[in-house]
């Protein structure tokens, strides 16, 4: 097996890939956050061999306290199934906002299946355990004010971030997200993702596997620790990232950036601020 290089930078998107494996997570069809012009153009423009979805991928948390859901989200499903009608083997691993499937593990629907986890075997051999991890995460088990508090904050933060999108998008600026910005100064933040990280890292040499590919913290990364393979793919709430595997086994993370078709759409979806900000109390936490 080839080595990892400690961390590997975002390489930047290509279009028409053909792709060995993919992993996507944390897109929260069903949220105004999810970046759907963004995916709708990354399904449309890559093809894979198996396609790995780690969670989050509907955000029924959050339809059940405020129903959202465009005609792109009903998009985005029918691209997903199109997909596996063509060959693509789909694995759905549900997450902490989807977690209602997770009744339906084992469950086949031609080339779609629905599990808690699963291992993944690489070209090169590796072993990955793909589990969206919120299993690992402290606060999600237990439940706080604190964790009240910080999605009283976040949601308001993916607002706003929602609008600096949309001005980058229309006037044609470099990507930037101000969540990420802000939460990368956020005093231990980075103490938080260590800490998830070992844990799942744990996980995978319990289980006797070379490494684990999640999500769940909208932290995308590709590291190799204490000879173990560290994957987070990222979000579409963020981001925009997926995690892929060439066709020589090789891992590493696709940013997706606008294309002219994709602003365009951004620029034709976005309502009055104002509506965004009185409507934001109602929203959940994509995170």
């Amino acid at each position: 097996m080839r080595p990892l290089k400690e961390e590997k930078a975002l390489l930047p998107c290509s279009r028409h890939q053909a792709l060995r494996t993919v992993w996507l997570s944390d897109v929260h069809l069903g949220s105004r956050e999810c970046r759907v012009n963004l995916l709708l153009d990354f399904l449309r423009h890559t093809r894979c061999d198996v396609l790995y979805l780690v969670g989050d991928i509907v955000d029924i948390e959050n339809l059940r306290k405020s129903f959202y859901w465009p005609v792109s989200h009903t998009e985005a499903l029918r691209l997903l199934l199109k997909k596996s009608q063509e060959g693509t083997r789909i694995v759905y691993v549900p997450g902490n906002h989807d977690h209602d499937l997770r009744a339906l593990a084992g469950v086949r629907f031609g080339n779609i299946e629905i599990a808690t986890h699963a291992i993944h075997t690489t070209r090169q051999g590796r072993r990955l355990l793909v589990t969206h991890g919120d299993q690992f995460d402290a606060v999600v088990r237990r439940p706080s004010l604190g964790i009240w508090l910080g999605g009283f904050a976040c949601r308001r933060l993916l607002a706003l971030n929602r609008f600096v999108h949309w001005l980058h998008d229309v006037f044609d600026r470099p990507y930037w997200s101000l969540a990420q910005h802000l939460k990368a100064r956020f005093p231990g933040a980075q103490g938080y993702i260590d800490r998830y990280r070992n844990a799942t890292l744990a996980a995978a040499r319990e289980l006797g596997v070379d490494g684990v590919v999640c999500g769940h913290i909208h932290r995308a990364a590709v590291a190799e620790v204490d000879g173990l393979v560290y994957c987070n793919d990222g979000d579409w709430v963020e981001s925009c990232t997926a995690l892929v595997e060439d066709r020589h086994g090789e891992l590493s993370l696709l940013e997706w950036r606008p294309t002219a078709a994709t602003i365009a759409a951004a620029a034709a979806s976005v309502s009055v601020w104002a509506h965004t900000i009185t409507s934001i109390d109602s929203e959940q936490e994509a995170a």
